[in-house]
């Protein structure tokens, strides 16, 4: 019998029946208020199942491993023999699994020194492999240990130009890619960095992660700022500099700084996201363009457990070493269980667990109350199965997590009064409004957490959730977004992506991936309620699936035709009524900008992974259109996602515009017409350009929400206006949904449409004021882009930005300021030499605390 069919045997006849006792004693271990089934009267064998394990272990296949884990896992946990324990653990050692072995220790599962135990053949075995698993960080001289995929990453990366690395979620990949970046910016010549992530949520979570590694070394900034002064003083020489992004902030920096950009490394977190629509094209605009102006470009790409990560390196240049680290190995256990109500009892559920093509009975889960209503459902579930907590309960939108987090509070004990929960309900109220539903829950030790909320607010639940101070975390689709909070059980039903989109089978695994975050759990749990529900589940519960990459523009090319006649209509038809704007304006715009800065789009990269036929027809009628254009392949450049038709076309009503020319131009936000000039440039905007703020009725709140941004505006003061504006306009509102419009406005208006929209619209007015000879009306002020994506029109806020505070402290601390142009040290100079004690000033404990880190260090 080969080594291959052993293994094979062992797992499907061998121990099968001992192994499914096991994996049904670790499984209810972790559950609350479960009355398990009978357990079947058999003593477990712990060397048959440790010495399966190690033939187990050796095989690369993913269930193999699974298997040797839930063995290993099961003598550390479950087995009252010390030595059962310790040989637990060093089956966790051949599986790499150090941190789980940490784990253990730290919970004194095992005793310290393990090695000191071992015989000497063991202990030989165990030195070995500790080297195999280890790397050198080239920077600090000391050696790393790190498990197969993290060593894969780390030799792969260093060796090679460009790199695609996929491992599933809980592999300990942010963990290592952040020590490998900063090794490589103080042991290479590298000066530049740029970490790009998909959300501004992931941003500041990087941003932070990068300051604790940092905080004792110089010589290398973190910023998430696009701002030229930063880049200069690295590029120069003086220092070196990480930048973490987005790819729109990324599209800010190239546009301030035109063919002057030198990125020397480039990490893509989330990658697979290139094929998200909207911003997936974004994306890869953006790695295309910093890599025209660096053809050395150093570029790593990182997405969770894909088919196809080699499909991202495609694009790299002819003379680049590639390479693709792939990894599918488990570091914790991931338990899917079904949760079925028991027939005429509402308030009992069988609880079972998918074992491969087998359900294994856990036993009658009992509820408190009887849950009429899939929220109550979903409330009363998660309350009872998650009682210890470590709980994190995903919803499909902020409305369903505010009233699910509310019921969850109503069923526990709640959390004993603690200073820190106190605090961040205070900086609910005072931040956000008085009666915002997440003050009072925090005080229970129940959350909810969704993207639209401030960062410091969002920052400062994920570590109370973290720490244990919050039990319960009602969460969204953000969780998917790569946001690394772990937990003990996630419970959902019938989950969904957007509105009324059931989530995919990759998206479901990339979330259940938070269940038992690897260091912090041995394993996790996954509740789905109703899996027969087809309904709530269309497809069943998702098998274990792993993302196929395909960039959004391959997919929109793909289409064919489509795309062809889109572009044809798109030149002599309306705005108005155009039909699938949404699916193909941003591929044609990065179409038709290809088109105009080469001249053809038959010799661009992605034209290899078309059809002859279909890059003809593309390239006629971007021919067509392009004889039309006359603003310059650079501008079009400059705005991606934005067609240079529509530019082309807002040029052209600039030129027959008969009025004053300086009604075209934006007010001061302090000016008294900035709130009715918004106006006019976002219908504007909408005419000629792109319908960007619709519907058309609700421009006046867009513009409002803009100008109060703007003018550095806190969320609670932008809130009350917004109630304001809704009693003198005799509208009425419900304030809960008030408050998540308004903050939902803030983030998909202010910062994400007005920032791409009026960017081009200044563009396209200066070139026109230069046509025109009216050099004297192009103002030198911070880009329009910028002051919308942080919320800032005066050199002080943006400096208190710069200096590391978030907007909601920064904006606190300015509105004691009197002066509108302090630079960096300005403000810290304001703040010595005022002598101000910060304790003092009435402001949420937790911007205290913020101020006092980020800006006055020694003094916390």
């Amino acid at each position: 019998m080969s080594l291959n069919d052993l293994q094979s045997w062992l797992l499907n006849e061998g121990i099968q029946d001992e192994l499914d006792i096991l994996t049904r004693r670790t499984v209810i271990a972790e559950l609350d208020n479960l009355e398990p089934d009978t357990n079947p009267a058999i003593e477990t064998d712990w060397s048959r199942l440790l010495l399966a394990g190690s033939i187990l272990v050796r095989s690369e296949l993913r269930t193999h491993q699974e298997a040797a884990l839930r063995i290993a896992t099961g003598a550390i946990s479950l087995s009252p023999s010390k030595s059962i324990r310790d040989a637990g653990a060093v089956l966790l050692g051949k599986l790499s699994n150090f941190r789980a072995i940490d784990l253990a220790n730290h919970r004194q599962l095992i005793a310290p020194n393990l090695d000191t135990r071992l015989g000497m053949t063991l202990r030989i075995e165990s030195q070995r492999r500790k080297i195999d698993s280890s790397v050198l960080v080239e920077s600090s001289g000391q050696w790393l240990r790190v498990n197969d995929f993290q060593q894969r990453f780390w030799s792969n990366a260093s060796d090679h130009d460009w790199l695609s690395a996929s491992a599933p979620t809980a592999s300990g990949k942010t963990f290592v890619v952040m020590q490998w970046l900063i090794d490589q910016m103080q042991s290479t010549d590298s000066r530049i960095a740029v970490y790009l992530a998909p959300t501004r949520a992931l941003v500041s979570e990087i941003e932070n992660y990068l300051y604790s590694i940092l905080e004792k070394t110089s010589g290398v900034e973190i910023s998430s700022l696009p701002l030229r002064e930063k880049y200069d003083i690295a590029r120069a020489g003086t220092s070196k500099l990480i930048l973490v992004f987005t790819q729109e902030r990324l599209h800010l920096l190239a546009n301030t700084l035109g063919d002057a950009i030198f990125i020397d490394l480039l990490i893509v977190d989330e990658a697979h996201k290139i094929g998200d629509a909207q911003r997936g094209v974004i994306l890869q605009d953006a790695i295309e363009r910093v890599g025209r102006a660096n053809s050395k470009l150093k570029s790593v790409f990182i997405s969770p457990a894909t088919k196809n990560p080699e499909e991202l390196l495609n694009d790299a240049p002819d003379t680049a070493r590639t390479a693709t680290v792939d990894a599918d190995a488990p570091t914790v256990l991931q338990n899917v269980i079904l949760a079925e109500q028991v027939p005429r009892k509402p308030k009992l559920w069988k609880l079972s667990m998918r074992q491969h093509n087998a359900l294994l009975s856990l036993g009658i889960l009992k509820l408190s109350s009887s849950p009429s209503g899939l929220r109550k459902r979903l409330a009363f579930i998660a309350a009872a199965a998650g009682e210890r907590g470590g709980t994190l309960v995903y919803t499909s939108g902020a409305a369903e997590s505010e009233e699910v987090a509310d019921l969850i509070s109503q069923l526990i004990i709640p959390a004993q009064t603690d200073s820190e929960l106190i605090e961040l309900a205070d900086l609910a109220r005072k931040g956000i409004h008085p009666n915002f539903a997440l003050a009072s829950l925090v005080e229970r030790g129940v959350a909810f957490h969704y993207g639209n909320m401030p960062s410091l607010i969002r920052l400062e639940i994920e570590r109370m959730f973290r720490s244990g101070k919050i039990r319960f975390l009602v969460c969204t689709s953000t969780l998917i977004e790569g946001v690394n909070l772990s937990c003990r059980t996630i419970v959902l039903r019938g989950p969904r992506k957007g509105i009324g989109h059931p989530m995919e089978p990759h998206d479901f695994w990339n979330l259940a991936g938070r269940a038992g975050r690897w260091g912090d759990e041995f394993q996790g749990n996954i509740i789905c309620i109703d899996p027969n529900d087809l309904s709530a589940w269309p497809i069943g519960i998702p098998e274990r699936a792993r993302y196929p990459i395909k960039r959004e523009s391959d997919a929109v090319i793909s289409s064919g035709e489509s795309l062809a006649n889109y572009l044809d209509r798109r030149a002599v038809t309306p705005l108005s009524e155009l039909e699938d704007a949404e699916r193909f304006e941003q591929v044609g715009a990065y179409l038709l900008a290809t088109y105009l800065r080469l001249g053809s789009i038959v010799q661009a990269s992605f034209s290899k992974r078309h059809t002859s036929e279909t890059i003809e027809k593309l390239e006629n009628v971007l021919a067509s259109i392009a004889a039309k254009i006359d603003i310059g392949s650079d501008i079009a450049s400059r705005h991606s996602g934005v067609s240079a038709l529509g530019l082309q076309q807002l040029l052209d009503a600039f030129r027959a515009y008969k009025g004053d020319t300086e009604n075209l131009l934006p007010a001061s936000v302090d000016s008294q017409d900035s709130y009715d000039r918004f106006i006019t440039i976002m219908r504007r905007i909408n005419k000629h350009l792109y319908p960007a703020f619709l519907p058309e009725g609700l421009i006046p709140l867009h513009a409002l929400i803009v100008v109060h941004w703007l003018k550095g505006y806190s969320l609670s003061t932008m809130i009350r206006k917004n109630i304001d504006y809704h009693k003198n306009s005799g509208k009425s509102y419900k304030l809960p949904v008030l408050i998540r419009h308004t903050m939902e406005l803030v983030e998909q208006t202010a910062r994400f449409r007005a920032p791409k929209y009026f960017s081009a619209y200044m563009d396209i007015l200066n070139l026109h004021l230069q046509q025109i000879g009216r050099n004297d009306l192009i103002e030198h002020e911070i880009d329009i882009g910028t002051q919308l994506e942080f919320g800032v029109s005066s050199r002080t806020l943006l400096s208190l930005i710069e200096l590391g505070l978030s907007r909601m402290s920064a904006v606190l601390l300015y509105e004691r300021i009197a002066r509108d142009d302090l630079t960096k040290q300005d403000c810290l100079d304001w703040l010595i030499n005022r002598g101000t004690n910060i304790d003092n000033m009435d402001i949420p404990a937790i911007i205290a605390r913020e101020i006092k880190e980020k800006l006055l260090p020694n003094d916390s």
